[in-house]
């Protein structure tokens, strides 16, 4: 049985045309307490400093950029509405104003959030508790004609079948999307990665990544420094370079659309050779 080629997606501008290749969203954390070390709050001053990361992250081949004002690591400290908006909403602002043709998402669980972010000059939400009761982001998207990230993040395997398991969970919050008015073309889907699993189950979810596609939706692949790179290879998360890009090659061959990374070269240059082998290769220099 073939699997369904999901549709063109436009973002400000920019086609992304799912299957032809695989694209890069780069990370811009706006936290004090990242787990990959990399928060922005820790600069004297954060928005000068995301700007030049994202001037550098566009430079470096970035297709979109992910802005988030909450961390999502175990134990994080949860910070409001108020106080997450007052993190985001000046990056974006400044971003878009640097940038202005580059998709920026925002990464937040918080309905608040994501219309300030939107209003901000956001283009698209990355709902990080899409499968959780009560998620509001869908709502907001659809009222607002954006495209939605849905990402998994349930705490439990019932069926001892992790990746059957995450099916079935986006497969209901893809449902719920689409009855609070998202067009089916304008939702991507997320294994959430690291996200309530074990490091046995994320190694599970990425050995059958390309079981995702069966959802007919693009599949957007989070393994940048997580923690089950550092379990395998027993590393800190600022030397898990080489891990993260040996799961994006994994996740270009399983047949991903989009990987979120911290390090936008080094996984541009993965992604663009996986492409060249699963997807085909045409020599720029050879005249057709």
């Amino acid at each position: 049985m073939s699997v369904p080629v999901p549709p063109l997606l436009t973002v400000r501008g920019r086609t992304f045309a799912w299957g032809t290749r695989t694209h890069v969203m780069g990370i811009l954390n706006v936290t004090p307490d990242s787990f990959s070390g990399d928060g922005l709050l820790v600069i004297d001053d954060p928005v000068a400093a995301a700007v030049a990361r994202a001037l550098r992250m566009a430079g470096e081949g970035a297709d979109l950029l992910d802005v988030g004002g909450e961390s999502t690591r175990p134990g994080h400290a949860p910070v409001t509405a108020a106080e997450e908006t007052a993190r985001v909403v000046p990056v974006i602002e400044a971003v878009r104003a640097a940038l202005p043709d580059l998709p920026l998402s925002v990464d937040t669980a918080k309905a608040a959030v994501a219309e300030a972010a939107l209003r901000a000059g956001a283009d698209l939400l990355n709902d990080v508790r899409s499968t959780h009761p009560g998620s509001e982001l869908a709502a907001v998207a659809a009222t607002h004609g954006v495209p939605l990230v849905l990402m998994h993040g349930r705490r439990s395997s019932p069926s001892g079948d992790v990746v059957a398991d995450v099916l079935a969970d986006l497969a209901q919050a893809l449902a719920r999307a689409e009855a609070a008015g998202c067009p089916p073309g304008m939702l991507i889907v997320d294994p959430g990665i690291g996200f309530g699993k074990t490091p046995e189950e994320n190694l599970a979810l990425l050995r059958d990544l390309g079981r995702l596609r069966d959802l007919g939706r693009p599949v957007l692949l989070g393994t940048s420094r997580k923690s089950t790179i550092g379990r395998v290879l027993g590393l800190p998360p600022g030397e898990r370079l080489e891990g993260t890009l040996a799961t994006t090659a994994l996740g270009v061959a399983a047949g991903v659309d989009i990987v979120r990374v911290h390090d936008v070269l080094a996984n541009v240059r993965v992604a663009r050779m996986a492409d060249a082998v699963v997807r085909g290769w045409r020599d720029p220099d050879v005249a057709r």
